[in-house]
């Protein structure tokens, strides 16, 4: 049996650390368990790709993965030929939590509804910003870099997003 390469080990903790929160920056974004798995493991096959050519050419493999989803993302609607939002049962579903009980799952589902409908109304880049920043933790840095924008930037547009935000939740 041959052990994996140094690439190929650098991949695999890629893999392990970060297709959890592609896989849901995405499911936020498209209606189907289904398609948002297609198009995870399409960002991570395009990875995998330009890895193994130049391992050097991906700088930041996770910014790389972020843009990659993005870009299938906006092909998916483009070929859809529009925009689709997660529809509530989905939401519940995604965040069922056997340890929470019934009376909570449905409030925790109703809050989710809400801000979802809400999260709807922002354009693309707000909706991008909230959901790497607020869901899968990333730093100013990192969602600087995913938006091709400096940090002081990314943090007006993250103020101004929250703001939209806030206005949409009350």
């Amino acid at each position: 049996m041959f052990g994996m390469d140094k690439n190929q080990e650098k991949f695999s903790r890629l893999y392990d650390d970060c297709a959890k929160k592609v896989y849901r920056f995405v499911f936020l974004r498209v209606n189907s368990k289904e398609v948002a798995q297609d198009l995870t493991a399409e960002a991570f096959a395009r990875c995998w790709e330009k890895f193994k050519k130049d391992p050097g050419a991906v700088q930041n493999p996770r910014a790389f993965l972020y843009k990659t989803a993005r870009n299938l993302m906006v092909d998916h609607y483009r070929a859809a030929g529009k925009l689709r939002t997660v529809p509530p049962e989905t939401v519940e579903n995604f965040l069922a939590d056997p340890k929470i009980d019934l009376e909570k799952k449905a409030m925790l589902a109703s809050e989710m509804n809400t801000v979802r409908q809400a999260m709807s109304h922002l354009n693309d880049d707000y909706q991008n910003a909230i959901i790497w920043r607020y869901l899968d933790d990333l730093s100013i840095k990192e969602v600087s870099q995913l938006l091709d924008r400096s940090e002081e930037a990314t943090r007006v547009l993250l103020h101004r997003a929250m703001k939209e935000l806030k206005t949409y939740l009350s």
